[in-house]
């Protein structure tokens, strides 16, 4: 016994390993370095490009990029090692990429909201262009949020219901060669360019002999968002787990009311994001609407009979007449329809919040 005591008190401590000991001394740059580089890097940036006399604030802000990459990786080097500085220099290409991508949609809707911010009003949303001028400084939407709204709502009204059940087909039962031939019409319809949708139509109002109307404009939104629904409820269906399926099923419950009662409910909040994420889609349509709406100056509200606008078409036209009241009122319209998807987009999350499957904890 003494002697096992003696030798557990005498015994040296274990030396620490060269790789461990280095890996715990060596030096690491404080957190807050890449906001240094970065102000070290546009700092030389604006400074190059004044010196060189660049006009271009893009070439600044290129060069400053390419500045970060280069100071973050040699510091990195210089600091810790090479390997960290790998990793850095990777993370910063990222960043830099999606600050790249980030600011011309940030300059897009800056431009469109300090423009169209000045015409946007109570009077804007509420008035038509009946007997207004090009030139004259008044006029509204309000002819043209009627018919988006219709044509969008009857676009959805028959996308819907025809998109969840084409994508019930294909996860619950899809099997053999029609659910590889849907499938793959799908995937083909999901790409298809919306003037070609607006001819489909054109052609059989010709042959037909109907007039144009916020109806046919509809029609063609809803081959454009037809695929968006099947595909984005097909994914949001094969999420839900199999498990739960089969639970029902050992209960002796019908799968179609296992479907009904159990997956649809899972899958939900998914399916009403993806809907409105192709409402979205197809409210910012133009080509359709000018095929086959034709457009107008005074309110319809009857979306069956006569010529109607849309806010994607009162863009156009207003541009098309090159004043400068035009200009304003479309510039108003492109806000309007911003915020018009941006509410939709809001919408979607909330409800995806809303219906999201409860954790235990």
């Amino acid at each position: 016994m003494s002697h096992a005591s003696t030798s557990v008190q005498d015994r040296p401590p274990t030396p620490i390993p060269p790789a461990r000991r280095n890996s715990l001394s060596s030096r690491t740059l404080p957190r807050l370095a890449p906001l240094g580089f970065a102000a070290v890097s546009i700092a030389l940036g604006v400074g190059l490009g004044a010196a060189a006399g660049w006009q271009s604030r893009v070439q600044w802000g290129l060069v400053s990029a390419l500045f970060f990459l280069v100071i973050s990786y040699v510091a990195t080097s210089v600091v810790e090692n090479r390997r960290q500085a790998k990793d850095r220099l990777a993370t910063s290409l990222v960043w830099v990429c999606f600050l790249i991508a980030i600011v011309p949609l940030a300059s897009l809707l800056w431009t469109t909201v300090s423009r169209g911010s000045g015409r946007l009003d109570i009077y804007f949303l509420t008035h038509s262009m009946a007997g207004v001028l090009g030139s004259e400084d008044s006029g509204g939407v309000y002819h043209a949020l009627i018919g988006t709204l219709e044509q969008v709502g009857i676009a959805t009204v028959i996308s819907a219901p025809l998109g969840l059940l084409t994508a019930v087909y294909l996860v619950e039962y899809g099997k053999g060669p029609l659910a590889r031939a849907v499938t793959f019409f799908v995937d083909v319809m999901t790409g298809i360019p919306s003037i070609v949708a607006g001819l489909f139509i054109l052609s059989i109002m010709l042959i037909a002999g109907l007039e144009p109307s916020g109806l046919m404009g509809a029609l063609a939104l809803t081959i454009l968002m037809i695929p968006v629904v099947v595909r984005s409820t097909e994914e949001m269906l094969k999420l839900v787990p199999n498990e739960l399926r089969e639970a029902s099923l050992a209960l002796g419950i019908p799968k179609w009311r296992t479907i009904l009662k159990v997956v649809l409910p899972t899958a939900i909040g998914g399916i009403a994001t993806g809907v409105m994420l192709a409402i979205a889609r197809i409210a910012g349509e133009t080509a359709p609407i000018i095929l086959l709406v034709f457009g107008s100056q005074l309110i319809n509200p009857n979306p069956f009979e006569g010529a109607q606008s849309s806010l994607p078409f009162y863009i156009y036209e207003q541009y098309k007449i090159g004043e400068t009241a035009s200009y304003d009122r479309a510039w108003a319209a492109a806000l309007v329809l911003i915020a018009f998807v941006m509410i939709l987009n809001l919408v979607a999350r909330g409800i995806a919040r809303w219906k999201a499957p409860k954790t235990g904890r």
